[in-house]
């Protein structure tokens, strides 16, 4: 870990440990889901991106920010020596237990670096155990947590993707996320507590 990001990862820490994310209610009303009262949905049954009261995160929106802050973007960073495509390269790549598939993992994005899980040789559900490079991890733990937050902090290398955490001026929702952690690596409300906690870090740098 290079000196620049050991020394912001110190910081973000300490912030996120002040920082509060209260998360915005889905509900489904008449039929609809809402979110903090707006809709989620147009009339052609399409996701909406923004309103008034929140930024909705998702590679099928194209609404500018709601696309390019989603976890499949392609945004190239290097994390612990390695050279990944994409945040969701990580989040697939964890699940597989051969160092070097986990690396081949790293290079993808997108839709590609998603459905890479089919492929898993690793059934973490069974036992909360992912890996680092041949080392389980289990996915409830505070190690996992950490790594969580260094990789989020590596990606803020990218001057691209730090702009666009930097012109987020609403909450950032993930309507579509899992919220069952037992099911998913990262859940709704774990992306979106990460994901607000470091557009707000952000900005004061």
């Amino acid at each position: 870990m290079s000196d620049k990001i050991k020394e912001e990862l110190e910081k973000f820490k300490e912030f996120k440990q002040h920082f509060k994310w209260k998360q915005l209610p889905v509900e489904e009303i008449n039929g609809r889901l809402y979110c903090d009262g707006f809709p989620l949905y147009d009339a052609e049954n399409k996701l909406i991106g923004e309103c008034e009261k929140w930024i909705n995160v998702g590679i099928m929106i194209k609404t500018p920010l709601s696309h390019i802050l989603s976890n499949l973007y392609p945004y190239d960073f290097e994390f612990r020596g390695f050279q990944l495509k994409s945040l969701e390269g990580f989040f697939q790549g964890v699940k597989f237990k051969n160092p070097e598939t986990q690396k081949l993992v790293f290079s993808y994005y997108g839709l590609n670096a998603y459905c890479l899980k089919g492929a898993s040789d690793c059934r973490w559900q069974d036992d909360g155990n992912l890996y680092w490079q041949g080392e389980p991890i289990n996915r409830f733990s505070d190690k996992y947590a950490d790594i969580v937050d260094e990789l989020y902090i590596s990606a803020a290398q990218n001057l691209l993707f730090r702009q666009a955490l930097k012109n987020v001026d609403r909450p950032l929702i993930h309507s579509i996320g899992n919220t069952n952690a037992n099911e998913t690596v990262l859940t709704r409300l774990e992306y979106e507590t990460e994901i607000n906690a470091l557009a707000e870090f952000l900005k004061l740098s």
